[in-house]
């Protein structure tokens, strides 16, 4: 670190920082926009995701909450995230002796209460009661993030199967053949807009005589990637006056989940 403080838990550890870097630098060292170390940027979008704080109520031994936003916007717009966690995700796969590209995905979706920066354009989901937003997402059988995208509460599930499953053969070159789903997906359109890219849906059901919780084949999967986004105050209500920015900020916690995997690996190598 440049700065002598404290580190906070959140803060990337050099490891990690190793890995992203080079994703993160969108300029010169030299330029007249660089007031601020890049990494003390970065550990500063890390710690309103994960602390889930207001911009401006950034920790004073942190840079200016201005600066970290604004960096933050840069990077976001570039696409950074999205190209570190595709490339994440295929150096985990690879590490666990598997394809680089997935032929498998599982897809579900996430209701979010809106807050007042989301109630506009919140809608009001039926089935859960909550009036928010709805976090459509794909991944692989690791539970790494393919794609995500983010709609009013009362949309359908089914009405987005097309562009979630654009979005993964998009980011896989086309190698994904088969998705499991609940039974939220069955019907006849949502399997002929997933057949229409090349992918077979497959609806794992409940079993019959329920009792109690049951963990369903593939289907606790993504479950448990909704689960590990939770650890993040930030994403637990949608605090976001766009949606693109709560989506956004999927994607980077995703991908910082996978940076601490990959530097987990490295350490160990």
């Amino acid at each position: 670190m440049t700065q002598a403080r404290k580190p906070y838990p959140s803060d990337v550890s050099d490891e990690e920082w190793s890995l992203v870097v080079p994703y993160l630098v969108l300029m010169r060292e030299d330029a007249e926009q660089r007031r601020h170390d890049l990494r003390e940027l970065f550990n500063g979008l890390r710690y309103v995701i994960r602390y889930g704080i207001a911009w401006r109520a950034m920790p004073n031994d942190l840079p200016p909450w201005s600066a970290v936003y604004q960096q933050s916007r840069r990077w976001m717009e570039a696409g950074c995230f999205e190209a570190l966690a595709s490339d994440l995700r295929a150096v985990l796969r690879v590490a666990s002796g598997r394809k680089a590209e997935p032929t498998a995905a599982i897809l579900d979706s996430r209701t979010l209460r809106s807050t007042p920066e989301s109630g506009r354009r919140a809608g009001y989901d039926g089935a859960k009661r909550k009036k928010g937003s709805k976090l459509h997402m794909a991944v692989d059988t690791f539970g790494h993030l393919l794609a995500l995208h983010v709609t009013p509460a009362n949309r359908d599930d089914r009405a987005e199967v097309g562009r979630l499953v654009a979005a993964i053969q998009e980011v896989t070159d086309e190698s994904v053949e088969l998705a499991y789903v609940d039974q939220g997906y069955t019907g006849q359109k949502p399997a002929e807009a997933a057949r229409a890219h090349g992918i077979a849906l497959e609806v794992v059901k409940l079993p019959e005589a329920k009792r109690g919780f049951v963990l369903l084949p593939r289907r606790w999967v993504v479950e448990r990637s909704f689960a590990w986004a939770t650890r993040c105050r930030r994403l637990v209500k949608d605090y976001e006056r766009y949606a693109s920015t709560l989506a956004s900020l999927h994607v980077i916690a995703f991908a910082c989940f996978m940076l601490r995997n990959a530097a987990i690996l490295m350490q160990g190598a």
